[in-house]
């Protein structure tokens, strides 16, 4: 008889953005007299902009002319896209990336559950606390992870570096000694940021002991102030002990689009083994590679026009952003976050834990954000908006809370 990879079966519950669905889902039913404002999951409201807009179209064109019409895309994406990249995300920052070191994907959520795939089930890894789900639960699901603790909320073979309000949000050098390091930065959720002196430590760190940091960089491009690094590889050491994921869902509004690429060094080794031929392997085998109509319109974001185009989408997230941020502030809640990334982190009031919170607000505001406990241990009593709603949308849920 087949057997179920039961690992599986270790996981919690549903996953945490299923679970708050469910809930509005269920809220909705039954006032359906009730506006809901959705600030909960990260998902763009703006259109995709005109350059992105032209350049589908004119691939979609190209497939139906049998002269230009194409096939499977390259396994590792196409060079026109993965020379934008370099050249744009990389080489314009200083930072030694070539082309052939990038791996096109549909998205850089895939990315950081698939990558542990080329990695030992002996290796252990270290989480910031709060953290993305996905990072943990992937580990879970191959059983690297250990036996879960549902008081703690916390998995035995993890380890966690709380993110509180006493380090301003940002990760502490472990005192054990992990293997795989996963880093967001700016963050989900807290919103926070790090310097780039901050990350050299980390690349510092990682070098020493011998283990590889995945460097989730999906927000590098709400980055506002100068000595917040945009990408790992501005740091001295990095192509030897880092891998960087990126995604075009919040960048260019791809959420609904896919596409995204990681970058692996061809320094990064364990021992004598390439991790680059690794994932290229993988990649080669599981992948058929982000269709060419898509993968048209991620290089349209690297036009001039594109360029700026999507500083303008934005810098309308980001005015979002200050309103939330602002706003709440005025109505007397601890915030954070909001400065170099579209997500707000605030304090539950009154003592509420952070279900409790989200429950409260939708009640009684109708509108809809993320329990910081989702993210982990460390983000009870928190909560979590995102700018990602219309302006007009924004302004009416910031004022329904200054209201409660």
């Amino acid at each position: 008889m087949f057997k179920i990879n039961d690992n599986y079966l270790k996981l919690p519950g549903s996953y945490l953005f299923s679970t708050i669905g469910k809930k509005v889902n269920a809220y909705a039913a039954a006032h359906p007299d009730k506006r809901i404002i959705r600030l909960g999951i990260g998902d763009v409201t703006q259109p995709l902009v005109p350059a992105v807009i032209s350049a589908l179209h004119g691939a979609v064109d190209e497939m139906g002319d049998a002269a230009t019409f194409r096939g499977y895309a390259p396994d590792l994406g196409y060079d026109f896209l993965r020379n934008a990249i370099a050249d744009n995300d990389y080489k314009a920052r200083g930072c030694d990336i070539s082309p052939d070191e990038i791996f096109i994907s549909d998205g850089a959520k895939c990315d950081s559950g698939n990558i542990q795939e080329i990695f030992s089930l002996d290796n252990r890894i270290a989480v910031c606390d709060p953290v993305y789900p996905v990072y943990v639960d992937t580990n879970v699901m191959a059983g690297r992870t250990g036996t879960y603790d549902p008081q703690g909320e916390t998995w035995s073979n993890v380890i966690y570096m709380p993110c509180t309000a006493e380090n301003d949000f940002t990760p502490e050098l472990p005192r054990e000694t992990p293997d795989i390091i996963y880093l967001c930065f700016p963050n989900n959720p807290t919103g926070s940021a790090i310097t780039k002196g901050q990350l050299q430590e980390w690349v510092d760190y990682a070098n020493k002991v011998g283990a590889v940091i995945i460097y989730d960089a999906a927000y590098e491009a709400y980055i506002s102030r100068e000595e917040v690094p945009h990408s790992i590889y501005e740091c001295q050491g990095a192509r030897t002990c880092a891998i960087e994921l990126r995604s075009f869902s919040k960048k260019a509004g791809f959420t609904g689009v896919r596409l995204g690429f990681t970058v692996i060094p061809r320094e990064l080794k364990a021992g004598e083994v390439s991790l680059h031929s690794l994932w290229a392997r993988r990649h080669g085998t599981k992948y058929n590679g982000a269709p060419y109509i898509v993968q048209r319109a991620g290089e349209a974001v690297y036009s001039q026009e594109g360029k700026v185009q999507l500083e303008q989408q934005i810098a309308y997230y980001m005015r979002n952003a200050a309103y939330i941020y602002q706003g709440l502030k005025d109505a007397g809640y601890t915030v954070s976050g909001g400065v170099d990334a579209p997500y707000i982190w605030l304090k539950a009031p009154k003592g509420m834990s952070s279900w409790e919170f989200f429950d409260y607000l939708l009640e009684n505001a109708n509108v809809v954000g993320t329990p910081g406990s989702g993210f982990g241990p460390s983000g009870e009593t928190y909560f979590r908006l995102t700018a990602f709603g219309s302006y007009e949308n924004t302004v009416e849920a910031v004022d329904r809370i200054k209201a409660l």
